[in-house]
């Protein structure tokens, strides 16, 4: 992982006016900026080349946009942002449940691109740090494992987390016992504006649950606090 003043990005964009328009920003920001017209070989170049965030347009031509998000996500934690011309609330929820970190529309803001990267850089190497430290979630029986992004049931069994499911249950159990809002758990979540009718995090919620239940249809740890946000009370070591 790079140093918090230049991190490496990938921009994928087939389109050469965007695409150089995007590469010049960030590279006069300090970033150092690689770009792709197209999906082939990218899953390879993130990890050769040490990226740090990938900058993917959803609409390429050959393998899309989406597809690459899911192949990186199932082997890396870089960090993601969707660029698309495509404005639609479905659409983000799939952007985002395909394991993209964010979501952003043309035309954009070059500023608000920038301090989306600049979030998100903070969050990918902080995660990174937590990695290293290399410890897990116990309660109940159950472990979240940080490193791999699993949850472990207390059979043993182990169930594959979306980044937005891993995401939400470690922010409900960093603070247990506590209700968390809407809006606290969309800030820790994604570092993202977002919208009194996104229902994303009740998504995911539902999302979280439903792996619980896998296990145990009476299992509920996560309570519903209305007119509030949710609650995660087991107890945590």
């Amino acid at each position: 992982m790079m140093s918090e003043h230049l991190a490496n990005l990938l921009i994928i964009e087939d389109e050469p006016i965007t695409r150089s328009q995007l590469s010049s920003h960030f590279e006069k920001e300090g970033y150092s900026v690689s770009t792709s017209e197209n999906a082939d070989g990218i899953v390879d170049r993130v990890g050769e080349d040490g990226i740090d965030i990938c900058l993917i347009d959803i609409n390429l031509p050959g393998k899309d946009g989406l597809t690459l998000t899911r192949e990186l996500r199932a082997l890396s934690d870089v960090g993601i942002i969707l660029v698309t011309g495509k404005d639609d609330p479905v659409d983000r929820i799939v952007g985002l449940e395909s394991g993209a970190d964010d979501y952003v529309t043309k035309p954009f803001d070059p500023r608000e691109l920038l301090s989306r990267v600049k979030n998100l850089l903070w969050r990918v190497q902080a995660q990174e740090k937590q990695k290293e430290k290399g410890f897990k979630r116990k309660f109940e029986g159950w472990t979240l494992d940080l490193n791999k992004r699993e949850l472990t049931t207390p059979t043993g069994d182990q169930q594959s987390l979306s980044a937005g499911e891993f995401h939400l249950l470690l922010a409900l159990i960093e603070n247990a016992g506590e209700v968390m809002t809407r809006d606290q758990l969309m800030n820790r979540i994604r570092n993202r504006e977002w919208y009194p009718d996104d229902r994303y995090i009740d998504v995911l919620v539902g999302q979280v649950r439903r792996k619980f239940r896998q296990y145990d249809h009476e299992t509920t740890f996560i309570s519903t606090i209305h007119g509030t946000g949710y609650l995660f009370a087991p107890t945590v070591t």
